[in-house]
């Protein structure tokens, strides 16, 4: 993947989270999790193991989107830099 299209994914994982869409369909997810978790028996391990996992993969997709974000500011700031040093050098 080249640096325009990480620039490209960091935006649109911008504008996700961004989204009040999305934001409420995460949210909902996640509180149907907790809420199935809370009412499993105690002793279901193998049914809150499925709650906790469903949880983790929402925390990973948001944590993956604020990744994503981090990179492309990342990317745009090396590239900022690049271009101001350039211009100083044209000016000497």
């Amino acid at each position: 993947m080249n640096e325009d299209m990480m620039i490209a994914l960091g935006d649109d994982a911008e504008a996700l989270l961004k989204s009040n869409h999305f934001n409420n369909v995460i949210n909902a997810l996640v509180e149907s999790t907790f809420q199935t978790f809370v009412n499993t028996d105690p002793e279901d391990a193998s049914a809150r193991e499925r709650c906790y996992a469903s949880y983790r993969a929402f925390v990973d997709v948001t944590n993956t989107l604020r990744q994503q974000i981090s990179v492309r500011d990342e990317i745009n700031a090396k590239n900022e830099e690049a271009n101001n040093t350039g211009n100083n050098n044209q000016e000497d």
